[in-house]
């Protein structure tokens, strides 16, 4: 294990994700993700990025996981005036082909793109099942809000094409941080997520590798995702998160752990309030350790909620950035394939903070410099307008030793129960989200078929910074400098 340098990373972002609101009282704040890419900015982190443009995943893809009348009803909470994404084909008058064009040296251009619409047509159907069987709108946990199918389209498109960048070796890191909305279930939505872009990403990813492992920060329990997997031994969940005391969904006690061929790979790590930065990232290490040599994935997922910072409007963590950003730095060191994705988090500055912040790390690059004062959200930082904040002070941490001690210990014994590093033949392949790809050959991504703007209408670019555009509806803004 060691931490190389120069890893390339493609960063996943659509300008219009902060703009969806799901209500004035709800904690969660699609803005967060905006603050967060306004920083990436700001820091120059763009600059060593591939950075690309969502696409709005297809119907097709999103039935790989979630149930069919689910969706269509879902469908129905379209943006009201289509302000989301704007029809461009007539440019070029092929169906597959966007113009747009960008100085990719005037920072703020990067939020004002316009991206094509990619709803596919669904069969109307006036009989819709009730709004409680779906669990949409029938709380104020997950309400219905216009725009929302848009929302999830453009949160499981970044991820699935983030899985499609580390599968063609595009990347060895990819990052999406409108996805991690790991609570959604087959059919219903739940805690605040509707569609699970982890799931959808990962059934990609098992396409060509035998083992996937997901981690997962977020001071909730990964349910949607452990649920999703809890059959099969080709996906590793691990869950650390807050629990007891009726914290929410209510899931994750040590002794769930898979069932059938998943039996014992489907790790929960149950923590309580007060967890800090060093008892959180000794616990994780050991834990993280032992699996990575005896499950030896071949792709990592990690979900990176920042509700398990301090300060957390929803959490009751006491971790700094740092603290939380050293889980990701050390999977980094692994030199697996990982897709970074977000998930909660409910004091937006902080959440941005951190995401900003572990971008750098994976970059290998650790940011410390006060926010910078061209940042458009500036005021969101004050009073000291730091990158990293203070964490809370005469914490008591409830996570003693001796019972953090034997969680480990169990968690060895179920890892010793398994079958290291289990060869698993390829029955069905599983159908590709992208024809183009077959998965069957050798994949060279020298040979992935893109084209530069000036090809179609001579516009301006930067000279070694091309816009590209790839037919697949998945848009490539900025090459690393």
């Amino acid at each position: 294990m060691q931490n190389e340098t120069n890893k390339r990373v493609a960063y996943f972002y659509h300008p219009q994700i902060g703009r969806y609101h799901y209500g004035k009282e709800h904690p969660m704040k699609p803005k967060r993700i905006a603050m967060a890419h306004n920083l990436i900015v700001n820091y120059g982190l763009y600059r060593n990025l591939d950075v690309y443009m969502n696409r709005q995943a297809s119907l097709k893809e999103m039935e790989k996981f979630h149930e069919p009348e689910y969706l269509q009803y879902l469908s129905q909470f379209t943006s009201v005036r289509s302000q989301i994404v704007n029809e461009y084909q007539h440019y070029n008058q092929q169906p597959n082909i966007t113009h747009f064009t960008s100085h990719i040296y005037n920072e703020f251009d990067l939020l004002d793109y316009n991206m094509p619409h990619t709803h596919e047509p669904i069969e109307t159907n006036n009989n819709y099942p009730q709004p409680n069987s779906f669990r949409v709108g029938d709380s104020t946990d997950n309400p219905s809000f216009p725009g929302l199918y848009d929302f999830c389209q453009l949160s499981a498109g970044g991820s699935i094409d983030a899985a499609h960048v580390l599968i063609s070796q595009d990347a060895e890191i990819a990052i999406n941080y409108s996805g991690g909305l790991h609570h959604a279930k087959k059919r219903e939505a739940s805690g605040f997520c509707y569609v699970n872009d982890i799931v959808i990403a990962i059934l990609e990813l098992l396409r060509v590798h035998q083992r996937v492992l997901y981690v997962d920060i977020d001071v909730h329990h990964g349910d949607g995702v452990e649920e999703a997997f809890l059959l099969t031994n080709r996906v590793m969940t691990c869950s650390f998160h807050q629990y007891g005391d009726d914290f929410f969904p209510g899931s994750g006690d040590i002794d769930s752990y898979g069932e059938g061929l998943g039996r014992y790979h489907a790790l929960n790590i149950p923590l309580k309030i007060g967890m800090n930065d060093e008892t959180f990232t000794e616990i994780f290490q050991k834990i993280i350790t032992q699996v990575m040599d005896i499950y030896r994935p071949e792709a990592v997922v990690l979900q990176c909620g920042a509700d398990s910072l301090c300060h957390d409007r929803l959490g009751g963590y006491n971790l700094s950035t740092k603290g939380h950003g050293a889980c990701v730095e050390f999977m980094i060191k692994y030199n697996v394939p990982i897709l970074v994705l977000g998930g909660g988090g409910y004091t937006i500055q902080n959440v941005a903070r951190c995401w900003a912040y572990e971008t750098g790390l994976c970059l290998n690059k650790k940011i410390d410099a006060p926010i910078p004062t061209s940042e458009i959200y500036y005021e969101y930082y004050a009073p000291d307008y730091k990158l990293h904040f203070p964490i809370k002070q005469n914490v008591e941490n409830k996570n003693k030793k001796e019972e953090l001690q034997r969680i480990v210990e169990k968690i060895y014994g179920y890892l010793k129960s398994i079958e290291p590093a289990p060869g698993i033949c390829f029955h069905d392949l599983p159908q590709s989200f992208y024809p183009e790809l077959n998965v069957e050959e050798e994949i060279n991504p020298d040979q992935r078929y893109e084209q530069t703007l000036n090809q179609f209408e001579g516009a301006h670019y930067e000279e070694g910074n091309e816009i590209l555009v790839d037919p697949s509806n998945g848009f490539s803004v900025h090459r690393r400098e």
